[in-house]
């Protein structure tokens, strides 16, 4: 197992076809927005075993004072084993000064409470909420 660095050619199937399995459609649906997206992250690192992506992670951040994961994905089989506490580790090392954020669903925020995150409040909207 290894991480690296995302290369888009290489790797941007092999991540659609993780966020597919795990239901995230928008992010599959809207496939060249997602390329993109991954194309201008400054946080974009694979983990590979026997070259098959297995997990995931995509962020932004100004490298001093916020650091955003955008998404994290593990393949089920490797879940529970800490790779993914491993990889924001190898983020945050990167960034020490940065406060690392990011959203969770019901069914992950005990991982990231596990890994010493805490709870805060945000909001959201999308383009289509905009009032102009």
């Amino acid at each position: 197992m290894k991480f690296v660095s995302y290369v888009e050619k290489k790797h941007f199937e092999l991540i659609q076809e993780l966020n597919k399995q795990e239901g995230w459609t928008q992010l599959v649906e809207r496939n060249e927005e997602t390329k993109q997206a991954w194309s201008k992250s400054n946080i974009a690192y694979v983990m590979i075993m026997n070259e098959k992506v297995i997990g995931y992670a995509r962020g932004l951040t100004d490298e001093h004072v916020t650091l955003y994961i955008c998404e994290m994905l593990f393949s089920k089989p490797y879940r529970g084993l800490g790779l993914g506490g491993k990889l924001l580790n190898i983020i945050q090392v990167k960034y020490p000064t940065a406060r690392m954020e990011m959203l969770a669903s019901r069914t992950s925020h005990t991982f990231y409470e596990g890994q010493n995150f805490r709870p805060f409040y945000g909001y959201r909207r999308t383009y289509e909420e905009c009032k102009f």
